[in-house]
């Protein structure tokens, strides 16, 4: 387990091994993100002690923490090694092309665990675990259905129940990031991406069992990422493939899209992904994981969201048919972004990096937007329960019963 120790305001004294914080006197804790704290136990001290951290972090480690990445192949190899060790990423992503056995999985988490030895702050460890169609369970491990058949139950604790398997279904591997649910409303039946994967056409339907299952996450350790705003239920082309277009002025989008978005946020959701759409009526020249009209304007300060916002993958079709990764990276940071999502390959993700660290250093990121998303993350992952622990094995059979009891 990662220890960083207590630092007095007052003295020069160091002490260690110290596991609660004693308001009455000085000492303000430096992160200790091996132990989970509650908001409101640390509010007063917290963002002292990442400061700390923040000082004494290079460039390098701060534009690190921006990046998510992917990997080829189903095991562990020598390009995500060196990302982790070498650029400090601050997470990883598992996409189907990665999955492999229960074990193999469970392989790759570990080793990754392992290459960040060295690094005081822990990885985001995530997938995109939504049930149905989206799936990276192995076989042998029973699935969730899709969205649209918790959305015919129309029960939420039925669907609280389904993060909560979720939850346990993840951390079983080693992961501690879900990129789901999805709040899209299926609102247009030829939509070639999200369909079944919406729990509903009603967006407060959407809204309520869609946070019932980020709250079942949530409460049991799993950190959530819902997705893909501001909305991608009307559209008719795959973003995987080229740009969507919606054409739906700022009021269409409130009485429909942004409605799970907004009940998301009065929740106080830790993640927010941008989807790649263009949305002409709100910003004719950037797709909507480019646009600080979309992403500043309105999610921060209209919609008055202060988590951290994370994109869709940068090397989808929908950005890589117009903006090279690296462009595409530095326009999204520079439009409010927080982490950027870079599945692959391993040349886009250091050009990425290399790219955002020239930009810091040029002056045309400055130092306080870079503290700004680095501070945001930071504080995420000190929210919750990150660690190095290494998974021993993985009980098939269990999870296969807890699937059982939770389908009836």
């Amino acid at each position: 387990m990662k220890q960083m120790g207590w630092i007095i305001v007052l003295s020069l004294f160091l002490f260690t091994g110290c596991s609660k914080l004693n308001v009455e006197t000085d000492l303000q804790p430096v992160p200790d993100f091996t132990e989970r704290q509650s908001v409101s136990d640390t509010v007063e001290v917290e963002f002292s002690g990442i400061d700390l951290m923040m000082e004494e972090m290079s460039v390098e480690e701060k534009v690190g923490q921006l990046l998510v990445v992917g990997m080829s192949g189903k095991t562990f190899n020598g390009d995500i090694e060196r990302l982790i060790r070498q650029r400090k990423v601050g997470g990883i992503i598992l996409l189907g092309k990665n999955i492999s056995t229960p074990s193999g999985i469970v392989q790759i988490l570990n080793e990754s665990k392992k290459a960040n030895e060295g690094n005081k702050i822990p990885l985001f460890l995530s997938v995109d675990e939504e049930g149905g169609r989206v799936s990276r369970v192995p076989a042998g491990l029973k699935k969730l259905p899709a969205a649209s058949l918790v959305g015919q139950k129309n029960n939420e604790s039925f669907a609280y129940d389904t993060g909560v398997y979720l939850a346990e279904l993840l951390h079983a591997f080693g992961y501690n990031m879900n990129f789901a649910p999805v709040l899209d409303v299926n609102s247009n039946p030829q939509n070639p991406v999200i369909g079944d994967r919406s729990f509903s056409s009603d967006p407060q339907k959407v809204a309520s069992l869609g946070m019932s299952v980020r709250k079942g996450m949530n409460d049991n350790g799993i950190i959530s990422v819902v997705k893909h705003f501001p909305g991608h239920g009307d559209t008719h082309i795959d973003s995987h493939k080229s740009l969507p277009v919606i054409q739906k002025s700022l009021q269409q989008l409130q009485e429909t899209e942004l409605v799970p978005f907004e009940k998301a946020i009065d929740e106080n959701v830790d993640m927010i992904m941008v989807a790649h759409i263009l949305f002409p009526e709100l910003d004719k020249e950037f797709p909507s994981s480019l646009s600080k009209k979309i992403i500043t304007d309105l999610l921060r300060n209209e919609m008055h969201y202060n988590g951290v916002v994370i994109t869709d993958d940068l090397t989808m079709g929908a950005i890589v048919n117009e903006y090279s990764v690296a462009e595409a990276a530095i326009q999204s940071f520079m439009a409010g972004s927080d982490l950027l999502l870079v599945a692959g390959d391993y040349t886009n993700q250091i050009d990425t990096f290399d790219t955002l660290v020239e930009a810091v250093e040029s002056g045309i990121i400055s130092m306080e937007r870079l503290d700004e998303s680095v501070r945001r993350i930071l504080e995420l992952k000190n929210r919750y329960e990150l660690d190095d622990k290494i998974i021993q094995d993985i009980d098939v059979k269990k999870l296969n019963q807890k699937y059982d009891e939770l389908m009836g």
